[in-house]
């Protein structure tokens, strides 16, 4: 295993922000992830199901080789936690591949989901790619890793909103938020059980230093580390609060 990654361990010096690898790449993934979504809206419903099983079964075996490739060949066989793969942009792996089965249960919970992979994850997905600085990387593998990872989330999101796979009602973005908060709650003891392993900073809201994420480690910095990542995730929920009302007033 160990000899197959170091055949794909290609270097290359990580690609400055805002540079024409950058812009190419995100310009190009972007509408591509807009066009395959307009495209595929009309599906039925049960092949919509599947396609986002199919992404998160991609994604997860894309984690898996991002996974070994930081331990083997990035890190010297030692595991860093800063890389667990539980941030927000990770939830969309796990909840795709639960979505069929949660169909069974009930069309409100498969919403639920779908709720919460638009209205939580379709905004940093966007936004990530006007701050790529965790994306920039001295392996051309694992560059790519991510761009197409934030791409497809990209993509997730947007089938979702253009097909009307989420709920329009107010009980469904509550819903989604309380599994937002409960991710937070996940995030938060991964952050404090890894502490001493490593620098786990699951969602960017760990309480033993100021949260990376620009403006919000101002706050940190000034009010401290709970103020700044309460402000975090009020800022998110506010986001996903608006991207909702977005979604009630083209499906309803």
């Amino acid at each position: 295993m160990e000899d197959w990654l170091i055949k794909t361990a290609w270097p290359m010096t990580p690609p400055l922000p805002f540079s024409a690898f950058h812009i190419c790449f995100s310009l190009f993934g972007l509408s591509a992830a807009f066009t395959l979504a307009w495209l595929c809206r009309r599906l039925p419903q049960a092949y919509r199901v599947r396609l986002l099983f199919f992404l998160g079964i991609l994604l997860a075996l894309s984690e898996c080789y991002k996974q070994m490739f930081l331990y083997y060949i990035v890190n010297g066989h030692k595991y860093d936690w800063w890389y667990f793969p539980f941030q927000l942009c990770s939830v969309p792996m796990y909840l795709c591949l639960i979505l069929p089965f949660a169909a069974k249960f009930g069309r409100k919970w498969e919403r639920l989901l779908c709720t919460f992979m638009y209205c939580y994850n379709l905004p940093g997905s966007i936004l990530v790619f006007a701050a790529p600085y965790g994306m920039m990387h001295p392996y051309w593998s694992l560059t790519i890793h991510s761009f197409m990872w934030h791409i497809l989330l990209v993509f997730i999101g947007l089938l979702i909103a253009f097909s009307g796979m989420g709920s329009v009602l107010w009980k469904g973005f509550t819903g989604s938020t309380g599994l937002f908060l409960a991710c937070c709650g996940i995030a938060t003891a991964v952050n404090i059980l890894a502490g001493p392993y490593g620098y786990p900073d699951m969602f960017y809201i760990t309480p033993y230093y100021p949260t990376t994420q620009p403006f919000f480690s101002t706050i940190a910095e000034q009010f401290g580390i709970m103020a700044g990542d309460l402000a975090y995730i009020a800022a998110i929920i506010m986001g996903a609060f608006i991207l909702h009302l977005i979604y009630r007033r083209y499906h309803r």
